[in-house]
């Protein structure tokens, strides 16, 4: 993907309309309209050998008449002709063309993306509504209506969506910065448009609406990247598996659970919604207020009790929280409301309310320091008009300053008697609902965005079980198993697998016939579990292939033959391969929990996370993607218990949140370390006393097969392959290695070791110490985008940094910027070359074509370093800085 060809995309000075018509009927006809009225300043070139004119614009017969190049082209024809006119385009030099024809087969898409490539044309669509930039007055789209200036960039993979937000925003009067239809998505993506817009400083807010993701991983890597600046909203079809089967037939693309893009979506700290509705309040709200909430509390004030319980049954039932009111701000109120001597939030000012009482009532909660978000409802009343509540408000309103102000949020009830009220509100920037319901459920999107932006930035605890895992002999044990032909591990050659990861299995024995059971059974000593061994029965307690408390041998025995005279006569094709038998466990007072790895089209391995039972599904589970640090697997486990998949039962002990984390990272990097395992499940694992035991596991095995177009997991894990011991000129030796997120404190006291001459070498200024969301930005990277390596030695008990250097690839790939520290009082050991080499050494291995930097010409040490090491230098006078280039290729 090319951010450059994107922005050319989006800033053309001329465009051709292949395919314009006089019928009116017809999208040329209509692209042609929307150009002309649009007030797009460039020439608009209509091609069609039908009419001479078109909209009374003169027209040329063929691409090869017309007079310039055009920046953009727009092919109205049918699908039948695009490859033609894709290559008489390339041939002219046109390299942007937006593909509105619908209904290409299979066959058809790949002949015309190849053609595409060929000839050097990027498209915008198939299957596509078109494009509008209406700061440049660019309506090159077939749709009903235009779309005003705004701050706002929409991008949709159905057309008939963009019509419906282009109507509403009308009506709202919400402008868009871009408007984008990008249909089947068949070169340009979300990604190439995320990485774009999420750049583009006239854009605040990014929605998004999609049916289909092909390349999972560029689309997180984009998204979190847009998402660490600006609020990206989405809204995701196929929830239900019709839905699904519907979106793919829609837009193509393989889909995957539902549950999983929820994974996505909070992971890349973006916002979901489930349908329209949610995703016009949503644009609603971050239109007119695009940065976080300060805090979650919400406080209520209403003329009505019945609106005012409405509003706090939906918060609560969101997970939301109401504010506490200060005693202060309790009677102060309580003298303005005559019926009142208990107010409480919500703060009921009751029907007879006159506009001075609101005002009274709202000029109290907004000097209240307790009061950071605050939503106004109104009922209509008789003592006044709906229009001169409003007013009230935005008159009180402009008395604060608006970095005083709580965020403030309305919701005028009713139709006809509140639609000027709500216009007000409207006009003033002040977001404004039709229900209480609505309203809450608004700012429930600002709530959910600002969680999902604290997943961006949180440090993640330590954790030191890295000595449990031993991925080299498990990778062994997995290859004998494949060289066998095994592709299905039960418990007792899965838990040999889990055992190099710390994941303790109970004590398994394996039998071939009931009398082997029988005997195994006297060994281990009773009472026993018999299970049943077959790859052909995933949940075997659903088919009586498991029985707990065996009491003596001949019962085993008994229930053996049983079990395999029921399943033959069941599932007469089903494979047995033996029985598994276990000392039962104690589990009395303990918790139940399942865990378990399933493989999804696109996405790669998920991990499962629910409590113990027959078959996991994802409606049975929580789910995240790999890779986990103890932080992600917190948020696993609070979204089990949000979701009710996991309970807090009533037992002597609860779960050892802290050790369950400590073992969804360990089954993390198990993911990580070994591709040929496909699937998992261990159901259950017995909680008890902060430990965990696996008395049921499972693996399907099956030798993965790198794919060049894709990558296996949908985040790049910590890529610990880069990690080496050095040694440094006073012989003593260190760490090299990629940044972590749990370094965030180390780097945190290594900023405050660098001297002010360091600072303001590194800086070109004296800036303040980085605070808590800048460290979390240089220590929780994308190692697909950049990578920051570090030095680091222990120190009196501690890890301690001694430099670091960080090197950010443009989206294409094609040049990295780079900047180098080194401690204050650890200059002179060779840290800058060490730490330099190592990021030189990463961008070749990324294939970047060039890397450079900046410096002062003050720093002569930096300067003479990258000499050594082969940059060009020279001097920009203009700037006073030293630019630094060395070619790679």
């Amino acid at each position: 993907m090319s951010l450059k060809r994107i922005t050319q995309f989006f800033n053309p000075s001329s465009v051709a309309v292949i395919g314009a018509s006089n019928i009116s009927t017809r999208a040329g006809f209509v692209v042609m309209r929307n150009l002309l009225q649009g007030g797009f300043k460039g020439p608009i070139m209509p091609v069609t050998p039908s009419h001479s004119a078109v909209h009374g614009v003169l027209a040329y017969p063929s691409i090869a008449d017309l007079p310039k190049v055009p920046d953009l082209a727009v092919i109205c024809t049918n699908k039948n002709t695009l490859i033609d006119i894709i290559e008489q385009l390339g041939e002219l030099g046109c390299k942007t063309a937006i593909v509105i024809a619908d209904g290409l087969s299979g066959e058809q898409k790949s002949a015309l993306k190849a053609c595409a490539q060929a000839k050097q044309v990027t498209l915008l669509g198939p299957n596509c509504l078109g494009l509008l930039i209406p700061h440049i007055g660019l309506n090159a789209s077939f749709s009903h209506t235009v779309a005003s200036p705004g701050k706002i960039a929409f991008v949709s993979q159905s057309a008939a969506v963009c019509s419906t937000i282009l109507d509403w925003a009308k009506n709202k009067e919400i402008g868009f910065s871009y408007f984008v239809s990008v249909g089947d998505c068949l070169d340009i993506n979300f990604n190439e448009l995320l990485d774009f817009l999420g750049r583009d400083a006239k854009t605040k807010a990014i929605l998004l609406y999609i049916d289909n993701i092909e390349d999972i991983r560029g689309f997180i890597s984009a998204a979190r990247a847009a998402a660490f600046s600006k609020p990206v909203i989405a809204i995701k079809t196929g929830k239900t598996s019709a839905g699904a089967l519907a979106a793919e037939i829609h837009t193509g693309g393989k889909q995957s659970s539902d549950a999983v893009y929820d994974a996505l979506f909070q992971r890349a700290g973006m916002l979901r919604v489930n349908d329209l509705r949610e995703l016009f309040a949503a644009t609603q709200t971050l239109a007119m207020h695009p940065k976080l909430l300060k805090v979650e509390q919400l406080t209520i004030l209403t003329n009505g009790g019945g609106p005012g319980v409405m509003a706090v049954d939906e918060l609560i039932q969101n997970s939301g929280k109401l504010a506490e009111l200060s005693i202060e701000t309790r009677n102060a109120l309580n003298k303005v409301i005559p019926q009142s001597e208990t107010t409480s939030n919500p703060v009921d000012i009751f029907g007879d309310s006159a506009p001075a009482r609101y005002k009274q009532a709202l000029e109290i909660l907004l000097h209240a320091k307790e009061v950071k978000n605050l939503l106004i409802i109104h009922t209509p009343s008789a003592l006044a008009l709906s229009e001169d509540y409003a007013n009230v408000i935005v008159e009180t309103l402009q008395t604060l300053p608006k970095m005083a102000r709580p965020y403030v949020i309305t919701n005028f009830m009713g139709e006809d008697a509140s639609y000027a009220a709500r216009k007000v509100c409207s006009n003033n920037a002040i977001p404004t609902y039709r229900t209480p319901e609505g309203a809450v459920g608004a700012f429930m999107h600002l709530v959910t965005y600002r969680r999902n932006q604290k997943h961006l930035t949180q440090t993640p605890e330590s954790n030191t079980d890295d000595a449990k895992i031993n991925k080299v002999p498990a990778k062994a044990l997995i290859n004998e198993f494949l060289d066998e032909g095994q592709s299905y591990l039960p418990t007792h050659q899965a838990s040999q697998v889990l055992n190099h990861y710390g994941i303790k299995c109970i004590q398994t024995e394996v039998a071939y016939t009931p009398t082997e059971a029988r005997e195994q059974a006297i060994e281990l000593g009773f009472p026993v579990a018999l299970k049943l061994i077959s790859p052909s029965i995933a949940s075997k307690s659903e088919v009586g292939g498991v029985v707990l408390n065996l009491n003596d041998a001949n019962e085993v025995e008994q229930t053996a033959f049983a079990m395999l005279i029921r399943i033959k006569n069941t599932y007469p094709d089903a494979v047995i391969e033996g029985f598994s038998l276990q000392k039962m466990a104690p589990r009395a007072g303990a918790n139940e929990l399942r865990i378990a790895i399933k493989t999804e089209p696109n996405f790669g391995p998920v991990i499962l996370l629910g409590e113990a039972g027959t078959g996991l599904e994802y409606a049975q589970a929580a789910v995240a993607l790999p890779p986990l640090n103890m932080n992600l697997a917190k948020y696993l486990i609070a979204a089990a218990h949000d979701k009710g998949v996991l309970k807090e039962r009533i037992l002597p002990e609860k779960v050892d949140k802290y050790r369950l984390c400590a073992l969804l990272t360990r089954i993390s990097q198990l993911v990580i370390d070994q591709p040929d395992i496909s699937s998992m499940e261990l159901n259950p694992i017995l909680a008890s006393n902060g430990q965990f035991l696996v008395l049921d596991a499972t693996m399907t095995l099956n030798r993965y097969q790198a794919q060049s177009n894709r990558k296996r997991l949908s985040i790049r894990p910590y890529p610990i392959e880069l990690v080496e011991v050095v040694t440094l000129k006073n012989g003593t030796q260190a760490t090299l290695r990629p940044i972590k997120p749990e370094d965030e404190q180390a780097h945190k006291v290594f900023d405050e070791s660098l001297n002010k001459e360091d600072r303001y070498k590194r800086f070109f200024g004296e800036l303040p110490q980085f605070n808590h969301d800048q460290l979390a930005k240089m220590t929780q990277i994308d190692y697909d985008r950049e990578m920051a390596f570090i030095v680091c030695q222990r120190f009196e008990g501690k890890t301690r940094t001694l430099g670091v250097s960080r090197v950010i690839m443009d989206p294409d790939n094609l040049n990295a910027e780079f900047a180098i520290v080194v401690r204050s009082d650890c200059q002179g050991l060779g840290l800058g070359r060490i730490l330099m080499s190592a990021a030189i050494n990463h961008c070749k291995r990324q294939g970047v074509e060039s890397i450079e930097g900046i410096t002062l010409p003050e720093n002569t040490g930096m300067i003479e370093l990258a000499r050594k090491l082969g940059f060009k230098i020279s001097r920009d006078f203009e700037e006073g800085s030293i630019n630094m280039v060395l070619k790679l290729k």
